[in-house]
C-alpha cells in the first residue's frame, strides 16, 4: 500500500501537507479510542514531512470522499479493460485521467481538476531528496527446491544459494533476491495469484547442479583430490 502511495506522489511531483485516510490497516489501527499508527507509516510520513488525518469510524459523509473516488475508478475506468502488467495498468490509467477524468467538471469542486491542479501543487511540499523505503524485505534460508514465496506466488532463485540465507525484496513491480552481496534472482512481480515463475537460467543451473551431484565420490584412501565447494559455485555462476 505504501509503495502505491509513493508512486502516486512521485507521479504528482509534490507532497500534500496532510494525507487523508479511510481506516487502512497499513496506516493505522484503533485500540479502543486510541489511534495507533504503524511503524512503517510513521517512517514513511516522517521522511516525506507530511501530516495525516485518519477518518473516524461512523462518519459516512467524510468517508465518502475516499469511497466515491474509488467507486468512480471501478465504474468508469475499469470496465472492459485488460492489463498486461503493472506498467500497462498505470499507463492506461494515466491516459484516462488526462483525457477524460481530469477534464470533466467535478460535481463537488464545480471546476475541472485540470484547471485546479496548478494551485493545489503550489500549496504542497516538495518531494524529499531521498524517498522513503517502502519495499518489503524478508530473510530466509533457501531450501532445496530453490523457490521463494512472495504473497501467493513462487519465484525461482539460483540454486547456488541453496542452504544459504537470502534476502527477498519486493518492490512495486519486481522481486529481487540477494545472497550476501550477490544478486541471485530478479523477476517482474506477478499480481496474479498462485503462479510459479522460473528464470530459464536458474532451471539450467539446477540441471547442471544435479549432474554434478551425481558424480562418483572418491573413497578415503584413493588419493583423489576432493573438489572445493567453491568450485561448484564458480561453475554455477554464483561465485
Amino acid at each position: 500500500m505504501l509503495g502505491g502511495h509513493l508512486w502516486c506522489l512521485r507521479d504528482l511531483g509534490r507532497v500534500p501537507r496532510k494525507g487523508v485516510y479511510d481506516g487502512e490497516p497499513a496506516i493505522s489501527v484503533r485500540r479502543g479510542r486510541k489511534l495507533v499508527y504503524t511503524q512503517e507509516y510513521l517512517a514513511f510520513r516522517g521522511t516525506l514531512g507530511m501530516g495525516s488525518i485518519v477518518l473516524a469510524k461512523g462518519h459516512p459523509e467524510r468517508k465518502g470522499v475516499v469511497e466515491r473516488a474509488n467507486g468512480y475508478l471501478e465504474t468508469s475506468f475499469m470496465p472492459g479493460r485488460s492489463f498486461g502488467s503493472i506498467d500497462d495498468f498505470n499507463t492506461q490509467l494515466g491516459l484516462w485521467l488526462e483525457d477524460r477524468a481530469n477534464v470533466r467538471v467535478h460535481a463537488g469542486l464545480r471546476q475541472r481538476p485540470s484547471e485546479r491542479i496548478d494551485a493545489d501543487l503550489a500549496a504542497m511540499l516538495p518531494l524529499p531528496p531521498v524517498p522513503p523505503d517502502v519495499d518489503w524485505t524478508h530473510t530466509v534460508r533457501l531450501g532445496a527446491d530453490h523457490w521463494v514465496r512472495v504473497d501467493t506466488n513462487d519465484y525461482s532463485v539460483h540454486p547456488g544459494a541453496i542452504g544459504r540465507k537470502v534476502t527477498i525484496r519486493r518492490t512495486a513491480d519486481q522481486v529481487v533476491v540477494t545472497c550476501g552481496r550477490d544478486e541471485v534472482a530478479r523477476h517482474d512481480r506477478v499480481l496474479a495469484k498462485h503462479q510459479t515463475i522460473t528464470d530459464p537460467a536458474h532451471d539450467a543451473a539446477r540441471k547442471a547442479r544435479a549432474q554434478l551431484l551425481e558424480l562418483p565420490v572418491a573413497g578415503p584412501d584413493t588419493g583423489v583430490e576432493q573438489r572445493d565447494l567453491a568450485d561448484y559455485d564458480r561453475l554455477l555462476g554464483v561465485a
